[in-house]
C-alpha cells in the first residue's frame, strides 16, 4: 500500500504541475506533508533546499529522496517513476497536437494564464516556509537569513548552491541548539 501512496503522491503532482518542477513543488508539499505526513514543513525546506543545491531537475531529486526515505530503494525508484510518468505519457501522447497548433491564441492565452497560478502557489509555498521558520529560529534569524541571501544572490551573483550551503551551515551552528 505505501508504494501505491507514493506512486500517487508524485504522480498526481505531475500531472497537475504543469510547468515543471517549481510548478509542483507546493502540490508535492502538500501530499507530503499534509496528507500523508511523511514529513513536517521544516523537513520538507530542508529536502527543497538540499534538492536545488544538487544539479537536475529538482522534482525528481525530491521524489527520489522522499520515496527512499518511506519506502526504501523501491519507494526511491516508484517515487521517481511516477514523478517522470505524467510527463512521459503527455510529451508522448500531445507533442503532435501540441506543435501542430503552436500558433494558435488559445493556445498562446493557455500558456499565459498558468504563468500567474504558477506564481500564486509558490508565493503560498514561501509564506508557509517563512511562517515556519518564524516560530522555529524566530524574527531575527529569518530577517538575517533572508537579508543575506537577497543580498548574495542579487547584489553579488553567488550561486544559488553556495547561498543554500551557506543557510544550511548557519543553522547548524546558530540554530541547533
Amino acid at each position: 500500500m505505501i508504494y501505491w501512496e507514493l506512486f500517487l503522491a508524485f504522480f498526481i503532482p505531475g500531472i497537475l504541475g504543469y510547468g515543471g518542477g517549481p510548478a509542483s513543488i507546493p502540490l508535492v508539499e502538500y501530499e507530503v506533508v499534509a496528507k500523508y505526513q511523511w514529513m513536517t514543513v521544516e523537513e520538507f525546506s530542508e529536502v527543497l533546499a538540499l534538492g536545488n543545491a544538487l544539479p537536475g531537475p529538482i522534482a525528481t531529486k525530491m521524489a527520489g529522496y522522499i520515496g527512499y526515505e518511506v519506502g526504501g530503494v523501491f519507494g526511491a525508484i516508484v517515487g521517481v517513476f511516477a514523478t517522470v510518468a505524467p510527463s512521459l505519457i503527455l510529451m508522448i501522447a500531445l507533442l503532435g497536437l501540441l506543435y501542430k497548433f503552436k500558433e494558435s491564441p488559445k493556445v498562446k492565452r493557455m500558456t499565459s494564464l498558468v504563468r500567474p497560478t504558477i506564481a500564486i502557489l509558490l508565493g503560498v509555498l514561501t509564506y508557509r516556509f517563512l511562517e515556519s521558520s518564524y516560530i522555529g529560529a524566530g524574527i531575527w534569524h529569518t530577517l538575517f537569513l533572508i537579508v543575506a541571501a537577497f543580498l548574495l544572490l542579487e547584489k553579488w551573483k553567488v550561486h544559488p548552491a553556495f547561498v543554500i550551503v551557506g543557510g544550511l551551515g548557519y543553522g547548524a551552528i546558530f540554530l541547533s541548539f
